[in-house]
C-alpha cells in the first residue's frame, strides 16, 4: 500500500509542477497573510489549473470567515479545505454546508490531554490532521519544522483518514508513519532551503522516501518537544476517550479506495477521481 503524501506551501509553478512529477497525492495552498506561503487569490488562480486533474487541491485557511472562504474557492477551487485554525466543530460544520467541500482539520498535538477534542471534530471533519504545537512566541500556527512525540498517537483509535505533519523530512519519515500508523503525511518546511522557498530536490527526496516507507511495523521513536503550548480547542467535552486499541485497519486506502481521499462517492470531485485514475494506471 502506497502512502498518502501532501506538499503543502507550493508557491511557485516551478515547485509545484515538480511536486506534481514526483507523484504528490495532495498538494497545499497557504491562504494566510503572516505566512511566507501565503499566496494571493491571481497567483492561486493560476496554480490551481496548473494542478488540476493531476493532484487533490487542498487550501490552508486559519479561521477564515465566509467571505474569505468563498474568494478561496473561486480562485483556486480547492478539492479539500484544511482549517488550520481555532475553528470549532460547529464551524466545521457550518463550512461543509455553506461550501460542499470535504475539510481536513488540523490538531496540534504535544501530550495526550490534546487529544481530547478529537472525537468532536472526527464527528463532522472528512480527515484529520495531526501537526505539532506552534511554540510560545509563535505569531501563526503549526509546528514551523518541529516534531512531537509520535507515541501521543500510537494506540489512536480513529475511524477516520488522518495524516502526521510536523518537522518531517526524508530521513525520518518511515519512523513517524511506523509508530503512529497514519494513512498520510503532510510536509511544508522539511523541503525548503529557506522559510517559504521550496527546494524540488528536496521535495523528490521525500515523496521517494515516504514511498518506500515500510509500514508493516511500528518503531520505539520520540520526537523531542519543548516551550510548547496548545490549545485544547473546542471540539469536544474535555473530558471525552480515545479507545486505547490499537487499530489492525489497513494503513492506507488500496489503490480502488483511492478516490475517496476527498469525499464520499456521491460528492466526489474531479480532483479526487483524477487521483484513483493516476493511482491505478500506476498499479
Amino acid at each position: 500500500m502506497s502512502l498518502i503524501v501532501k506538499i503543502c506551501g507550493l508557491s511557485t509553478r516551478e515547485t509545484l509542477d515538480v511536486a506534481l512529477q514526483a507523484g504528490a497525492d495532495m498538494v497545499g495552498f497557504v491562504f494566510f497573510p503572516p505566512s511566507p506561503r501565503h499566496l494571493s487569490l491571481e497567483t492561486a488562480r493560476e496554480l490551481g489549473k496548473q494542478a488540476k486533474g493531476r493532484a487533490v487541491k487542498v487550501a490552508l485557511t486559519v479561521d477564515a470567515d465566509d467571505a474569505t472562504l468563498a474568494d478561496i474557492v473561486e480562485a483556486l477551487q480547492p478539492d479539500m479545505l484544511q482549517l488550520h485554525g481555532k475553528e470549532t466543530v460547529a464551524r466545521l460544520r457550518d463550512i461543509k454546508a455553506k461550501f460542499h467541500l470535504p475539510v481536513m482539520k488540523v490538531i496540534a498535538v504535544e501530550t495526550a490531554s490534546d487529544l481530547a477534542p478529537l472525537p468532536g471534530y472526527a464527528a463532522v471533519a472528512d480527515r484529520i490532521l495531526f501537526d505539532a504545537c506552534a511554540p510560545r512566541e509563535a505569531t501563526r500556527p503549526g509546528g514551523l519544522g518541529a516534531v512531537f512525540d509520535w507515541h501521543v498517537l500510537e494506540k489512536l483509535d480513529l475511524q477516520l483518514p488522518f495524516m502526521v505533519s510536523g518537522g518531517l523530512n526524508a530521513a525520518n519519515v518511515a519512523e513517524a508513519v511506523r509508530v503512529t500508523r497514519a494513512g498520510g503525511v503532510d510536509i511544508s518546511s522539511g523541503v525548503e532551503r529557506v522559510a517559504g522557498v521550496k527546494d524540488p530536490e528536496m521535495i523528490r527526496s521525500f515523496i521517494r522516501a515516504a514511498r518506500a516507507t515500510d509500514l508493516t511495523s511500528p518503531l520505539p521513536v520520540y520526537g523531542e518537544r519543548s516551550d510548547r503550548s496548545c490549545d485544547p480547542g473546542e471540539g469536544a467535552s474535555p473530558h471525552s476517550h480515545l479507545s486505547p486499541s490499537l487499530r489492525q485497519e489497513p494503513l492506507t486506502p488500496t489503490l480502488p479506495e483511492r478516490a475517496s481521499l476527498v469525499s464520499p462517492p456521491q460528492e466526489r470531485g474531479e480532483g479526487a477521481e483524477t487521483t484513483a485514475r493516476r493511482a491505478q494506471q500506476k498499479s
